[in-house]
């Protein structure tokens, strides 16, 4: 027997106890949890019988001693239902527990109540402890009834008739009319305790207050929360609640309990659930430990309600609401009271982390219309006043709006109860436009007599103020003096009511109406008080969003706080509240301007969606037009609304807003809850553009209140409304109203679940629509009996262009006419079948049905209805079920459903024994131009060729089609057709089957087929050879990846000779890579839309087939003797010319010798390479052999022993020079010797190169010493073979035994380069450049013989060779005396030293003319070189020094200048230019330049000199008179050096060119300098620009311009001169007969210097530019006809000038016209037709510039007529922000992957055939790169 058993003495009560726990085994893990803490549950004991399990926990429990079992069994007989018999016998046996008890109670009362076990209850303390015993059953149930019954007369007595409020209600009569009430969904966060994605309210049947909560079933959320926004009346709901369940209709829940978090806030002591019930409610009158266990026990009718949820967020004390969040989440988990109800009222937003997440949403939206009517009802008793409250309504919308809040309804009632007596009808619209005067009326109503106290009234809003700033709503008497009590509780803006903190402690708390009453108290006090100034006002004008953050620990108790301040800010109120500030009118200005400007800066700013409609409530409550506008203005015009509720008021609110609006807005509605009838408020609104709704419980309802403001937006084009529930009757509505509205242009109803029948009948409205583009209905459940109906619509409607079905996806896009708006009104009335018919052929139609089950059946139905239809663009029926039978039917459909693109057959389950049969269906299609079948891949597309009549439109394109269709088969024109029947399993056996399918599609034209990816095998390669000749000429054959063997690879050669089509044979053998190609010039250029590509040269009908060359290409393949041998044996009888081209990855020495010894047998070889495949050393003597054994051999070319390619000649061809590259092959010296013994074999060798090898020097001599035998008449390349100065002093010693060499170059530096040029015959003269060299001092000695041997040395060049000072005068000394040599260069860059020495020939004078000097700085150690200069060139006439520096070695650099000048008493120019030259250098230069008499020429620009040493230079000017160009260009010319200069250009009679710019000479430096050329008669070209020569300037200059006959330019751009300067400079340049170049750009001349120039052109004018100069239209067309026949212009600028209808347009030829820039000239579409008319007037035109203009696609069709026709043209530039819009560019419209048709244009006709543009697609394709330069050839080809 069990031990347990022996102790009770009763086996039956063991029994008993056993089947007893095991109905509750939680309850029992529970207490073993609890008694034995530190022991696991045995989890082994899973697989035991329940009652075995519970004997083995109690033997655990018994073991422990006496007093854990005694507790154990007391616990049993408290918690658990035990039967009275066995209760009575365990308490028996192990009697009473008190000392367990008692110690519990010890030790639990320093626990708090979350420490305590949930299987513990602690005794009720505050309500009188009694002892822990079990009460009968009786008596428990008699105290619960009791207690229970004081709870509802309690309620009774508290609510008694009245409709109770939040506190106590006003002297009026009190109504309640329920809100209305719909169930939300949302996804509650219960880590963060917010509602997380979008808060969706169900559009539906309304919630009643009976089924809030659902006592039906016990399954489902346990847990409401009633969510709503300020005033919507939660309190009042809950209070509702309490009555309606004291009148007994909440029969089925026994207690209802109310608590408010305001109250409950402030206990911060943790609660039992007895304490919060009883201690802070209502306390029982016996035993309250009693009536908890009964509450307990039927938990589950019992309701708690706690109202203001959102209020306990906000910490009111030092411990937080810590208790009470803690209680309230248990009781929400079911942890306390389990079972019981509990339903909580919050504003929406952040709510706390303790709500389960599968808590009930209930959202409250205020009244509707309604409503609205039947509370005025109720709330006006009397029959007069209840008509004009009615009246009041009907005729203010705002009012009305605002009524939608039921608390703001309260409050309007009761101003219009004190109004409507003494105001005449229609009054309320003056007096209550707002929501803030709405509440100044109402404080004035609720005043007796009227009269205000405002003292006491700011008092109150100083409490207000107060409270909000402190999260405060409870104040006590401490808070309020008694007066401030008295008057808030006469004029009802204060209640009263009992706080209970405790049993015993209670104290009366006040606290204001309603927090929006709470909040306009403050904002008077903040708008009238003295004490606030205007920076603590705007403070508090702040925008709150109602999107809740994360880290924000509440909500804002004062969101209407800002809004009543922008309505207070009102002129209206002024009154009031210039009354509340006893007539401080300058007080109340201040304020209220603040809080408008305030608003003006929000305005402005980029705001989130809540931000804008809190923005949009304070502007209207202003009502101040010019804010309005401002903010209405400042709205994106995307304006989005997400994830955030939206009330009626707030819609009717962004309305009025959008009213002072002009330009259209795009609203969008995304996650948003909005009221059903909140589409009422967008009634008239015509500002919205594009409206959308997203949220899936938007119904009927809402639909139907959309459908009547649908037909006010007189702008709507776009409408959606996606994710919602509407079903047929709301989509009815919408149906009625979409014709009504003719200006939409989309509409989507995209994942609304959508019926059958609904769908059809919004697609009936299609034709009613007549701007409507694109409808989208997917994510609709659509059957295939609906779809055929949809697609007959698509086919009857005549602006249905796509309809696209793909599983859920069902759009429709339109293209609706361009007809008028009275047209397109009316076209919804026009049903004629003409017009139909007209319509259906005018347009063609893309069909896209994709997964969309359609059967064998559903094709034939798409074929009939297809065949009456309009022509197709597309058709998709990819994944479907058509299988073989519907494919076929398709394919045999296609010609006569005049497909233009694309037939897609793809994933409709076609079989192989299904290809030949839609192959056959097929063959009569004439415009089929490529069918893809690919079986793995489930690919069957049909492509169709696109005609040229495309772009004609599609009306033009089907006349097109119907004639092709009747042509008779020799009439049509030839085209390329692509069959692929790639990877489709096909065997040798197909093939015949395959062929005879084929043959109906090879008469239509070349046909490409592809039969790759395939299982022909060897077999199917063979029979497929003797089939092809029976298919006739085709284009190209695929046979990639059939698994085909070499033999079989190489059999392929022989197709050469049999099929006369095949021009190319291309095979990579391991990657299986075979391909048969025909002669591209064999293709139909209707087809491909290409053209042909000809040699230069070539006639079209004289270029024949057998001239262009076959070619084999054999790579990735074995190469042996043998299979060469092979090979060549198949190719001999292949018709040439031939080309091969073999690759493999090494061929042996044998294999390449098999190769070469069979070239001879082949005569129709042109072309052998050996490309990517490794040779041997060995290999570049071979191929050197054949250069002299096979004399059609032309050219060898081995490179890097991996590349070897032969160019043979024609057998036409006679034998000519040859030559041989030899590059990167590792040769050294020893190999020289053998390769120059084979090279002289050649009879004529015009090039050997051989760079890039191991010569070295010795190899070098080598062959230096073997050149005289080999015959060579070229070039010898020797780059990058390692030479050293040996090899090139060697090559200098060399150069007189070699007659034939011309020329020779060296470079030993980085180039590294060695090339000798020879001549056939003997060379009497002979250039050397040496660079680089780095020669040593022991090697100028070897250099200086070398020269000096060298008889025939003509030039010599010495380029950075490191010779210093003494060997440089050692060469000078040589070039003395040459005996040849005229020319010398010697560069020392690292020296910064440039000479160049040019010495006449020998009839000319024999001393040296010219010298030149550059990057060389004088210093004293080139003293030596200079003086050697001296003396070698006595009598020099020209000395230019570039870069030179003057500044260094103190004197001594200028000293040795100075010196050089005065040698040269013959110096006619000279030239320092970009030079450093200091005072005293300058000083020595003029010194120098003085006694230089006989200068002509003297260049002094681009020098930085000081005005000291301008002035030194100026002098010596004098006495210059021989002077002929002078060039001071950037030199800073100051009064001073001006009055020089022009002192000296008046002695210069001979002066012929003066260039002066950039030098500042201003209008006075003009004055002076126009006296001062009185003289020069003989001037030819003046350049004055960039002086900041304004009017006074150029008068003078004009005066004396008559006077310079001569004058052939003059440019005076970049200066300062006005239409009037430029009035007078036209008069006088009309006198300058020889004017040829005209330059007087960026100067503001306007039209009448134009005008003034045209009236007489000069008659030799070359070049008029003219850009920037602020011409007009009138101004260009003047000089246009000025210009018009001009015989010698060559350029024209008119840039950046407005030329805008007044372009240039020539009647006459200009024949030398090279260049127009015509550059943001505002140039469009139209005035480019008559530019264009004249390019052609242009015969040498080369460079046209259009660059930022408005051109677009007419512009490039003029162009692309046009361009063609001009052969020298070379560059068109054309960037610019036209070609954004369409132009040039070519953008292309959205979904167009297509060139636009001006592209199309110009690629026709720009590259048609022989066309010789060949860089136009490349300038054209790269038009938005930076240069934006369209590239062109520099001369026209010959052909």
């Amino acid at each position: 027997m069990d031990p347990v058993d022996l102790q009770l003495g009763n086996k039956n009560l063991w029994s008993c106890l056993v089947r007893l726990l095991s109905k509750d085994p939680e309850w029992l893990n529970a207490k073993m949890k609890f008694f034995l803490p530190n022991t696991d549950v045995d989890s082994r004991n899973e697989t035991l019988d329940p009652e075995q399990r519970v004997i083995l926990q109690l033997n655990k429990l018994h073991v422990q001693g006496s007093a854990t079992w005694q507790s154990f069994i007391h616990c049993v007989c408290m918690q658990l239902e035990v039967p009275l018999e066995l209760e009575v016998l365990l308490l028996s046996t192990f009697g009473c527990d008190d000392g367990f008890t008692s110690q519990l109670g010890a030790e639990g009362k320093s626990l708090p109540e979350s420490q305590l076990h949930q299987g513990l209850k602690r005794p009720h303390q505050s309500c009188g402890s009694s002892p822990c015993r079990k009460r009968c059953r009786k008596q428990q149930l008699e105290l619960a009834k009791k207690y229970l019954q004081l709870l509802r007369t309690s309620a009774q007595q508290r609510y008694g008739s009245r409709i109770p409020g939040s506190g106590q209600p006003h002297t009026f009569h009190q109504v309640y009319v329920p809100p209305i009430l719909r169930r939300a969904t949302a996804s509650l966060d219960t880590q963060e305790g917010a509602i997380m994605g979008d808060l969706k309210v169900e559009d539906g049947t309304d919630v009643s207050i009976s089924d809030l909560f659902n006592t039906r079933v016990n399954k489902g959320p346990r847990v409401t929360v009633l969510l709503g926004k300020s005033g919507m009346g939660k309190t009042t709901l809950a209070h509702r609640l309490c009555q309606k369940w004291a009148e007994g209709h909440l029969d089925y829940f026994q207690a209802l309990f109310l608590f408010e978090f305001r109250q409950l806030n402030l206990i911060t002591r943790f609660l039992t659930p007895s304490q919060l019930l009883f201690d802070l409610y209502l306390s029982p009158e016996l035993d309250p430990d009693a009536v908890f266990q009964y509450l307990e026990k039927n938990a589950d009718q019992v309701l708690l309600i706690f109202d203001g949820l959102d209020e306990a967020l906000q910490p009111t004390g030092p411990d937080g609401p810590g208790s009470v969040l803690t209680l309230f989440s248990r009781l929400c988990h079911g942890t306390l009271l389990p079972g019981c109800r509990v339903m909580a009222t919050s504003r929406p937003g952040k709510l706390p982390a303790c709500l389960p997440a599968e808590a009930a949403m209930v959202y409250m939206l205020g009244f509707d219309g309604p409503r609205v009517e039947e509370y005025v009802n109720h709330f006006f008793s009397a029959q007069p006043s209840r008509e004009g409250a009615l009246a009041e309504l009907q005729t203010n919308g705002r009012l009305r709006s605002l009524c939608a809040v039921p608390a703001l309804c309260q409050v309007a009632c009761l101003c219009l109860h004190h109004l409507l007596p003494d105001h005449a009808p229609g009054q309320s619209v003056a007096l209550l436009p707002t929501m803030t005067q709405l509440y100044m009326q109402m404080v004035l109503a609720l005043s007796p007599r009227g009269h205000l106290p405002t003292t006491s009234l700011l008092d109150l809003g100083e409490l207000a103020l107060r409270g909000l700033e402190t999260g405060k709503v409870i104040f006590y008497a401490k808070d309020i003096a008694p007066p401030l009590i008295a008057f808030g509780a006469t004029h009802s803006l204060l209640t009263s009511f009992c706080v209970r903190t405790g049993p015993g402690h209670q104290q009366t708390g006040y606290a204001f109406t309603h927090v929006s009453l709470q909040e306009f108290l403050a904002a008077l006090y903040l708008m009238a008080s003295p004490k606030v100034d205007k920076d603590t006002l705007t403070q508090h004008v702040t925008l709150h969003s109602r999107w809740v953050q994360r880290t924000k620990a509440r909500l804002n108790l004062s969101d209407h706080l800002p809004t009543f301040l922008a309505g207070l800010a009102s002129c209206t109120c002024r009154p009031f509240l210039s009354h509340l500030a006893q007539g401080n009118e300058d007080c109340i200005d201040t304020k209220q301007a603040a809080v408008v400007q305030v608003l003006k800066k929000l305005a402005t700013r980029k705001l989130t969606g809540p931000k804008v409609v809190e923005l949009c409530h304070c502007v209207n409550e202003t009502q101040e037009p010019e804010l309005a506008s401002l903010t209405a203005q400042n709205l994106p015009y995307q304006l989005p609304f997400h994830n955030f509720p939206l009330t009626c008021t707030d819609l009717a609110t962004l309305t009025n807003i959008l009213e002072h609006r002009e330009a259209p807005i795009h609203l969008d509605f995304d996650g948003c809850p909005l009221e059903p009838h909140c589409p009422e408020a967008l009634v008239g609104c015509g500002q919205i553009e594009n409206l959308s709704f997203k949220s899936r419980k938007c119904g009927d309802a809402f639909a139907e209140a959309l459908s009547r403001s649908l037909p006010t937006m007189g702008r709507l084009q776009m409408l959606g409304l996606a994710g919602s529930k509407i079903t047929a009757r709301g989509i009815s509505h919408l149906v009625k109203a979409l014709p009504l509205c003719p200006q939409l242009e989309e509409v989507s109803f995209r994942d609304n679940q959508l019926s059958d029948q609904v769908v059809l009948n919004i697609v009936e409205v299609l034709p009613h629509l007549p701007r409507l583009r694109k409808l989208d209905l997917s994510g609709n459940s659509v059957c295939v009996s609906t779809l055929l109906c949809m697609a007959r619509v698509a086919v009857t409607c005549p602006t249905v262009r796509m309809l696209q079905a793909r599983k859920a996806d069902l759009i429709f896009l339109l293209s609706p006419p361009t007809e008028t708006t009275a047209e397109l009104q009316r076209a919804p009335d026009l049903q004629e079948s003409d017009g139909q018919r007209k319509g259906a052929q005018s347009r063609s139609l893309t069909l896209r049905l994709q997964k969309c089950q359609l059967q064998v059946h559903d094709a034939e139905t798409l074929i009939a209805l297809l065949q009456e239809g309009p022509h197709l663009e597309e058709v998709d029926l990819s994944g479907n079920q058509l299988e073989d039978e519907g494919c076929r039917l398709m394919a045999e459909a296609a010609s006569q459903l005049h497909i233009a693109r694309k037939l897609d057959l793809s994933d409709n389950g076609l079989s192989l024994a299904g290809v030949p049969c839609v192959l056959r269906a097929v063959s009569a299609c004439w415009t089929l131009a490529e069918l893809r079948i690919s079986l793995q891949h489930k690919t069957v597309v049909f492509m169709f060729a696109q005609e040229p009549q495309e772009q004609e439109g599609p009306q033009e394109r089907a006349a097109f089609l119907d004639s092709l269709t009747l042509q008779m088969h020799s009439e049509l024109p030839l085209s390329s057709r692509r069959i692929r029947l790639t990877h489709c399993g096909l065997q040798a056996k197909h093939l015949e089957q395959l062929c005879k399918a084929l043959g109906g599609s090879c008469h239509l034209g070349h046909l490409h087929l592809d039969f790759s990816g395939n299982a022909l095998g060897d077999e199917g390669a063979t029979r497929l050879a003797q089939l092809l000749p029976g298919l006739g000429a085709l284009q190209s054959l695929n046979l990639s990846e059939n698994g085909l063997s070499l033999d079989a690879v190489l059999g392929l050669a022989r197709c050469f000779s049999t099929l006369q089509w095949l021009f190319h044979l291309d095979i990579s053998f391991e990657s299986q890579h075979i391909l048969l190609r025909g002669d591209k010039t064999g293709r139909d250029i209707w087809a491909t839309g290409s053209s042909p590509d000809f040699p230069a040269g070539a006639e079209f009908l004289g270029f024949h087939r057998r001239c262009i060359p076959r070619s084999l290409r054999l790579s990735e393949c074995p190469l042996e003797p043998p299979s060469l041998t092979h090979l060549c044996a198949t190719l001999k009888e292949c018709p040439g010319p031939l080309e091969l081209q073999l690759s493999c990855e090494f061929l042996s020495d044998q294999s390449l010798k098999t190769l070469l010894d069979c070239l001879p047998r082949l005569p129709q070889l042109s072309l052998l390479q050996l490309s990517q495949t490794g040779l041997s050393p060995k290999s570049p003597f071979l191929l050197a052999n054949t250069l002299s054994l096979c004399p059609r051999v032309k050219k060898v070319d081995l490179r890097s022993l991996h590349h070897a390619t032969l160019h043979f000649r024609s057998n036409e061809e006679q034998e000519g020079v040859c030559c041989g590259r030899f590059t990167g092959c590792s040769l050294s010296q020893e190999h020289v010797e053998s390769l120059c013994r084979l090279l002289s074999k050649c009879k004529d060798l015009s090039q050997v190169d051989l760079s890039a090898n191991l010569l070295g020097d010795s190899g070098l001599r080598c062959l230096l010493e073997c050149l005289p035998q080999v015959p060579i008449s070229g070039l010898l390349d020797l780059s990058h073979n390692s030479f050293s100065q040996e090899s090139a002093l060697y090559l200098v010693e060399t150069l007189p035994s070699c007659p034939r060499v011309r020329e020779a170059t060296v470079n030993l530096g980085s180039e590294q380069s060695f090339r000798i040029h020879f001549s056939k015959e003997d060379q009497a003269r002979k250039t050397l450049r040496l660079s680089e060299c780095s020669f040593q001092p022991e090697h100028v000695s070897r250099l200086a013989t070398g020269l000096s041997q060298s008889q025939q040395l003509t030039e010599l060049t010495l380029t950075q060779c490191c010779l210093d000072q003494e060997q440089l005068a050692i060469l000078l000394s040589l070039v003395g005396r040459p005996a040849g040599l005229f020319i010398l260069s010697v560069s020392k860059t690292q020296q910064q030293l440039c000479v160049q020495l040019e010495f006449p020939r020998r009839e000319e004078n024999p001393e040296a003319v010219a010298l030149r000097l550059a990057h060389c700085d004088l210093g004293t150690h080139h003293s030596l070189l200079v003086g050697q200069l001296m003396e070698t060139c006595a009598r020099l006439q020209q000395l230019s020094f570039s870069q030179v520096n003057l500044c260094e070695d103190n004197d001594a650099s200028s000293l040795l200048l100075q010196n050089l000048l005065l040698s040269l008493s013959e110096l006619k120019t000279f030239r320092l230019t970009s030079s450093c030259v200091n005072t005293e250098g300058l000083a020595h230069l003029a010194s120098g330049l003085g006694h230089c008499h006989h200068l002509e020429e003297l260049d002094l620009s681009n020098n930085q000199f000081d005005e000291e040493g301008t002035k030194v230079l100026m002098r010596a000017l004098e006495g210059k008179w021989m002077l002929k160009r002078l060039d001071l260009s950037h030199l800073l010319l100051n009064s001073s050096a001006l009055t020089l200069l022009t002192h000296g250009l008046s002695h210069m009679t001979r002066l012929q060119s003066l260039r002066l710019n950039r030098n500042s000479i201003g209008d006075v430096g003009c004055c002076h300098l126009s006296e001062a050329l009185r003289a020069a008669t003989s001037l030819e070209e003046l350049d004055l620009s960039h002086n900041q020569i304004g009017d006074a300037g150029v008068q003078h200059l004009a005066t004396i311009l008559p006077g310079l006959p001569e004058l052939r330019k003059i440019d005076l751009s970049v200066n300062s001169i006005s239409p009037a300067g430029g009035m007078q400079l036209a008069e006088s340049l009309v006198l300058c007969r020889h004017l040829q170049e005209l330059m007087l750009g960026c100067n503001a001349l306007g039209d009448p210097t134009a005008l003034g120039l045209a009236r007489e052109l000069p008659q030799h004018l070359r070049v008029l530019h003219l850009p920037f100069s602020h011409l007009g239209p009138g101004g260009a067309l003047s000089l246009t006809q000025a210009l018009d026949g001009s015989p010698h212009l060559e350029e024209i600028s008119l840039a950046e000038n407005n030329l805008a209808g007044g372009v240039l347009r020539f009647c006459k030829e200009l024949p030398l016209l090279r260049q127009i820039d015509l550059v943001s000239c505002k140039i469009d579409n139209q005035t480019i037709k008559l530019l264009t008319s004249s390019f052609t007037r242009c015969p040498a035109l080369e460079v046209i510039l259009l660059s930022w203009n408005l051109l677009g696609d007419e512009a490039a069709a003029e162009l692309a007529q046009v361009l063609p026709q001009m052969g020298r043209l070379k560059r068109v530039e054309y960037e610019g922000p036209g070609e954004e819009r369409g132009g040039l560019k070519g953008d292309l419209p959205p979904g167009n992957t297509k060139r636009p048709p001006a592209w199309r244009r110009i690629r026709s006709q720009l590259l048609g055939p022989g066309s010789w543009l060949k860089d136009w697609p490349r300038g054209l394709a790269s038009k938005s790169s930076a240069s934006g330069i369209t590239p062109f050839p520099a001369t026209q080809p010959s052909a």
